[in-house]
């Protein structure tokens, strides 16, 4: 029974050596994936030095590989500020970044981690950032200059995030809000302009109806004008044909010939009387 005991013992070494080998071999390797970067920390200290994508060697179980995910990430932030006419404006943004894989080492020592990075950094640089593009311009120009408020906003954080190892790929404004002073202001000012523009609307439509008026005053005095003309010439003719009669009766030799209006056509028309008949 003791042979079998002492003979065993051999075998139990050896499978304990296996496992410390195994697990030294398997802690001495790290692999990093596609879209992260490692920073490898011995005795609490990192290195210089990023891990790429692949296989890396590492000191067994004095060593730490912190893995860092630098694909695109987004979240979204609030901000809140004053314009140049001291009005309230809050906005809330989408932020698109990623890590810079060569800078993830700096990350790692003063950041830390990535909720870190948007808590202590992405939040308060939005913030400040968005003061710098608000204070730029006038609660109406936030409005009517919405991509330009955005660029400004864009290039402050850029700059900002830039020295934090932190790219921005991205952003938009999800929401912008005004306070409810402004907003009453808004409506009254688009109600008043409404008015005004009906106003304008009424006095033009007053100016044509007048100008249509004094058209119609125009034609009717033309046309009394052109009546009195005709008339008048009509009662010239009429005048040298009664002469004409009258010359005729006392022994002229000429039939007169009498003029007549076509109503129609507005001409002369000449036609005889057989005046004989209609002096009986």
């Amino acid at each position: 029974m003791k042979s079998q005991s002492i003979n065993s013992w051999p075998s139990i070494i050896a499978g304990i050596l296996t496992a410390v080998i195994l697990l030294v071999g398997l802690s001495s390797f790290v692999i990093i994936n596609p879209g992260e970067a490692g920073v490898l920390s011995i005795l609490g200290k990192a290195r210089d030095g990023a891990l790429l994508e692949g296989i890396h060697l590492k000191p067994p179980f004095v060593s730490k590989v912190d893995v860092y995910d630098v694909t695109v990430q987004k979240f979204e932030v609030p901000a809140q500020s004053s314009t140049k006419d001291l009005q309230d404006l809050s906005a809330r943004f989408a932020i698109n970044f990623r890590l810079d894989p060569s800078q993830v080492v700096e990350v790692r020592r003063k950041q830390g981690s990535l909720e870190n990075i948007v808590s202590k950094i992405i939040a308060p640089q939005t913030q400040e950032s968005f003061k710098i593009a608000a204070a730029r311009r006038t609660v109406e120009e936030a409005i009517t200059k919405r991509t330009e408020l955005k660029t400004d906003f864009d290039n402050a954080l850029g700059e900002r995030l830039d020295k934090y190892g932190i790219i921005i790929l991205d952003t938009s404004v999800v929401d912008l809000a005004f306070s409810p002073e402004f907003s009453r202001a808004v409506e009254e000012k688009q109600i008043a302009e409404q008015r005004a523009q009906r106003a304008v609307y009424v006095a033009q439509e007053a100016q044509q109806e007048a100008q249509a008026d004094i058209n119609r005053a125009q034609g009717r005095a033309e046309a009394q004008r052109l009546l009195a003309e005709t008339l008048k010439a009509q009662g010239g003719q009429l005048v040298l044909q009664k002469e004409a009669i009258e010359a005729w009766r006392n022994g002229g030799s000429q039939m007169p010939r009498v003029l007549v209006m076509d109503g129609k056509s507005n001409s002369t028309v000449p036609f005889l009387f057989n005046l004989n008949n209609q002096q009986e």
